[in-house]
């Protein structure tokens, strides 16, 4: 089963005593709209505080997951609240150089890419380090600036900038296989951002230099890509994040148009929010995107400093 899943199931027993409005099923052609609802973090290298948030990712009790690549560490929210709740960094166990890419496994285990060493580091539900595996490089099994990831099906899926494809790993650390390459065509990547798992165990990739997003299956195999340069509906100038919610909605920031584009699971453009700026509801330098179990939307507004979280509102 999938991780996402697995993690609905966990928060409907670990918050049974709480009762939320189940997240709307979005669909093309509906009016929705994203409001926002709170902000976490601000300019800074204390707890609490961000130098270049990246990526996100759940914890096994539901806690926000947060990386940051300037203040080498990873932080952890309550993630309705927004609370600081403990950091784990290189201060201590000299761990992390640049940690981006963040997932965790069905055990707890969490795992962290890091972007300039190559290393993808292992820790238990506790925070406590356990392992490392891969390295830097092009060989199969390294990478060259790791990005984001996700798990599924007892696999690692990372995104491997450098190498321009989709590196693919067992839970263990054991390297499997690895899809893409340089360029433009089907099945080709220039600066892969991240890689992400729909219910289904297709994997959505953002191809940041192609200005496009690819569909592959859990093997490697190309499905299929949408997307050209551009500011319209369905274009992109440099997709970053991408987030699944549980209807397998598809949820993509942008970098350069400084939005969130929001699809249905055929890639039918569903709605969009934002703008450049500083102010409630605009972005700088988009990264990281992930969506709760109530559709609540929290986006890395990386040069902002913050995370911006956002409900969906149907009008």
């Amino acid at each position: 089963m999938k991780l996402s899943n697995l993690f609905y199931i966990g928060l409907s027993i670990i918050f049974a005593h709480v009762s939320y409005a189940e997240a709307p099923h979005l669909k093309q052609g509906m009016k929705v709209q994203f409001e926002h609802v709170m902000t976490i973090g601000s300019k800074g290298s204390g707890p609490g505080q961000f130098s270049y948030v990246e990526d996100f990712a759940w914890d096994i009790d539901g806690n926000l997951l947060v990386t940051d690549a300037v203040n080498s560490n990873v932080q952890v929210f309550n993630r309705l609240t927004g609370k600081f709740i403990v950091q784990f960094s290189d201060v201590d166990d000299e761990l992390f150089e640049k940690p981006e890419g963040i997932a965790v496994d069905p055990e707890g285990n969490i795992l962290v890419s890091d972007y300039a060493i190559g290393y993808i580091k292992k820790f238990d539900k506790q925070y406590r380090y356990l392992s490392s595996f891969s390295d830097f490089g092009t060989e199969p099994g390294e990478n060259m600036e790791a990005e984001f990831m996700d798990i599924a099906y007892g696999l690692l899926y990372m995104a491997d900038a450098g190498n321009n494809r989709i590196n693919v790993f067992d839970l263990k650390g054991n390297f499997k296989f690895d899809f893409g390459s340089k360029g433009s065509g089907p099945a080709q990547m220039k600066r892969p951002e991240a890689a992400k798992v729909d219910s289904q165990g297709n994997i959505w990739v953002s191809d940041l230099g192609n200005n496009r997003i690819q569909l592959y299956s859990k093997d490697g195999k190309f499905l299929q890509q949408w997307g050209e340069k551009g500011s319209a509906e369905g274009q992109f100038r440099k997709p970053t994040g991408i987030a699944l919610d549980q209807y397998d909605n598809i949820y993509v920031g942008e970098v350069h148009n400084d939005r969130v584009q929001v699809f249905d699971k055929h890639f039918n453009f569903i709605t969009m929010w934002g703008k450049f700026g500083n102010k409630i509801g605009e972005f700088g330098n988009i990264h990281g995107i992930i969506v709760d179990e109530r559709g609540y939307v929290y986006v890395d507004d990386t040069a902002n400093n913050r995370i911006q979280v956002f409900k969906p509102v149907i009008k």
